[in-house]
């Protein structure tokens, strides 16, 4: 528990400028047997501290398979963060305790076409179970992406999409909301691509969503309407939390603890909280 409530010490090792409000923080232990040791899977977050500024909730945005590091994702939204994103550079050191929560049903998923449907900033938690699953990629059949941002420049991970775009064994969709005079993709909010586009195989599919919470809710929407069960859609609520252990009681729903119970959620488990949700 002392590692949990304690932060461990890392060093910036990388800043990604992904779009004008989101940068991706590549750390390492300070500790080199630290980094070897530290352990996490898709799905899970850590506590990210700035001495003087405070400490915020962000999920791990790379995978473990990707061995001596791993990513946070921040988009300047509040104080912290705007700290975070003025203060930090590379070969800075910030506070890290971690990680917490459940992770993405690997098990589950296994053997199952997947489809990745995310928004802005929610790529991050897609993007640690992406990688982990192009990383055993044996482990899946058909692998989509659906990906969506307000405007071209708020797509994060640019470069590493355009991987994902010249591999063959993997189908990527993006879409922004409006038209721009370079923009030769596709042009609509995501559900509306995901009805009209993508018109994904039901049968034998998981689906994996993260957005703005008005995008998880019309995606949804979406998804039942084509025909999918609420087991085989799933979320994650990282932006509940706060403290990570239970305490604050900043995440509970009901008798849900989301930073204990979750974050990752299937709908079928999202339906059964109570309405305050």
């Amino acid at each position: 528990m002392e590692t949990l409530l304690v932060p461990m010490i890392c060093k910036v090792d990388k800043v990604i400028q992904e779009t004008p409000d989101i940068r991706t923080y590549r750390l390492k232990f300070r500790d080199e047997g630290m980094m070897e040791k530290f352990t996490f899977l898709p799905g899970q977050f850590v506590e990210f501290s700035l001495l003087g500024s405070g400490e915020c909730t962000f999920c791990i945005a790379s995978s473990g398979t990707r061995k001596g590091y791993f990513d946070c994702s921040i988009k300047k939204a509040g104080v912290v963060t705007a700290d975070i994103h003025t203060s930090i550079e590379e070969g800075d050191e910030v506070g890290i305790r971690g990680p917490f929560g459940n992770w993405f049903p690997l098990e589950d998923i296994k053997g199952k076409n997947l489809l990745f449907v995310g928004g802005g900033i929610g790529l991050a938690p897609l993007r640690s179970l992406i990688q982990y699953c192009i990383d055993n990629r044996s482990d899946y059949k058909d692998f989509t992406i659906l990906y969506g941002a307000r405007t071209s420049a708020d797509l994060c991970y640019k470069d590493e999409i355009k991987e994902w775009q010249d591999n063959k064994s993997l189908k990527v969709v993006l879409t922004i909301d409006k038209p721009e005079d370079t923009w030769t993709t596709h042009v609509g909010v995501v559900p509306k691509i995901l009805e009209e586009i993508v018109k994904p195989v039901i049968e034998n599919t998981k689906v994996i969503t993260c957005g703005p919470p008005i995008m998880i809710k019309y995606t949804i929407q979406s998804l039942l309407k084509l025909g999918f069960a609420d087991k085989d859609i799933i979320t994650t609520l990282e932006m509940k939390m706060q403290c990570g252990l239970g305490k604050c009681g900043r995440c509970n729903i009901g008798s849900t603890y989301v930073c204990k119970d979750g974050p990752v959620f299937t709908n079928e488990q999202l339906k059964n909280l109570p309405d305050e949700f």
